[in-house]
């Protein structure tokens, strides 16, 4: 398998195999080849359909009957590879050569790659393409960059502030305390102090402790499972207690959620009833249940477990077995790889529930989560030694 971007006669061309067949996309306009012209390049699959755009201007190809995943465990090569020998023969129209060019903001699945000295695995022959010290983006947030004889300087705009306006100005003289992250509210002209796990307090300079862990709709817990690599990921199992008496709300994400192709187990609330996710490999999240009758926004305590026996899934609620599926009779994968990361609640901030999830559930929970037990661990996993922000003490009525 491989996905492959390249330059063909002055086109841009995106290639792709899944495993049965060559996928062949051209843009329809040429590159300037003159050295000064940027040009924005967005390419990527959706399942077998692949799509090619540049600078704004989209070509699809319509996927038909076939494989839909990519299998692909090298390194990411960019404007070049170690070996012109690693390059599958049909990845390229001609014999493929090098890059020679500038590349800058280079996003794979939402994530931003630097393209620094230190930060790429490795490389060979690569230049500063801008020449100064201003290069690409050094002024965050749209400040524009001014080379100077002592290096280069940042003009920010109107709300931010900073060497390199990295700073929002209504942040700019928080009170937050050293367990605090300063959350700008640019509607107010003010801020809010988002708390990190165990402190609490308007400034987050109250200690506290809790194994009831509360959430208000901008909380978050991420747990990292300190066992994942002794686990069985054919035969996993989650279960905890919750409260909430909203409709809609994230529970639990077992996975790493980094990019839509990841391996997840997902708890969560839509349209006042209980939904269980669960996806092992090509992204086949069929949504286990979305019935009026498993109603539990009703504000009392409901203990629920998932177990996944390699495709086999159940699901108890209240103690009652309310689902035995089978959600992959062709056995194609059955292990949840979901990298030893857990969500509770939600995800870090700048990420929302709704596009993370792709749609599965809407917002963060408001509610209570306690007694979460991984696997067949005889202990309950200490919340408080994992990471996260604005999270209360649910021991206490307030």
């Amino acid at each position: 398998d491989f996905l492959c971007i390249s330059l063909v006669n002055g086109f841009t061309q995106l290639r792709y195999n899944l495993g049965d067949r060559t996928v062949i996309l051209q843009t329809l306009q040429k590159v300037h080849a003159n050295g000064n012209t940027w040009h924005s390049l967005s390419a990527g699959r959706v399942g077998n359909e692949g799509y090619l755009e540049l600078d704004g201007i989209n070509v699809t190809q319509k996927a038909s009957p076939g494989m839909n995943a990519l299998d692909t465990h090298t390194d990411f090569f960019v404007g070049g590879v170690s070996s012109l020998n690693f390059v599958n023969p049909m990845a390229t129209e001609n014999e493929p050569t090098g890059f020679t060019g500038c590349i800058r903001e280079i996003v794979i699945n939402n994530r931003e790659l630097n393209l620094t000295v230190t930060d790429p695995k490795g490389g060979a022959n690569i230049g500063d393409c801008d020449g100064t010290d201003c290069g690409y983006t050094v002024c965050k947030n749209n400040g524009t960059c001014q080379v100077e004889n002592s290096g280069f300087s940042c003009s920010c705009l109107r709300e931010w502030t900073g060497t390199m306006c990295e700073q929002s100005i209504h942040c700019s003289q928080n009170m937050c305390g050293s367990h605090a992250l300063c959350i700008p509210q640019p509607a107010s002209l003010s801020y809010t102090c988002a708390c990190a796990l165990g402190w609490t307090g308007k400034y987050c300079d109250n200690k506290i402790e809790f194994y009831i862990a509360k959430f208000v709709g901008n909380s978050y817990i991420k747990y990292t499972d300190p066992f994942y690599g002794k686990r069985d990921l054919q035969h996993s199992r989650l279960s905890l207690n919750f409260t909430t008496n909203q409709t809609e709300g994230l529970i639990a994400w077992m996975g790493k959620s980094e990019d839509e192709d990841n391996d997840f187990l997902a708890i969560g609330l839509a349209n006042g009833t209980l939904k269980v996710v669960i996806n092992l490999g090509e992204r086949i999240s069929v949504p286990l249940m979305h019935s009026k009758y498993f109603t539990c926004s009703d504000g009392r305590w409901h203990f629920i477990t998932v177990v996944q026996n390699q495709t086999c899934i159940k699901v108890y609620l209240d103690e009652e077995l309310i689902l035995f599926e089978d959600i992959d009779p062709q056995r194609k994968y059955t292990a949840l790889n979901y990298g030893g990361i857990c969500y509770f609640g939600g995800f870090e901030f700048g990420r929302k529930v709704n596009i993370v999830t792709t749609g599965l559930f809407q917002k963060e929970l408001i509610g209570k989560i306690k007694d979460v037990v991984l696997f067949q661990d005889s202990k309950k996993i200490q919340l408080m030694k994992a990471e996260g922000y604005n999270i209360h003490d649910g021991n206490s009525r307030n």
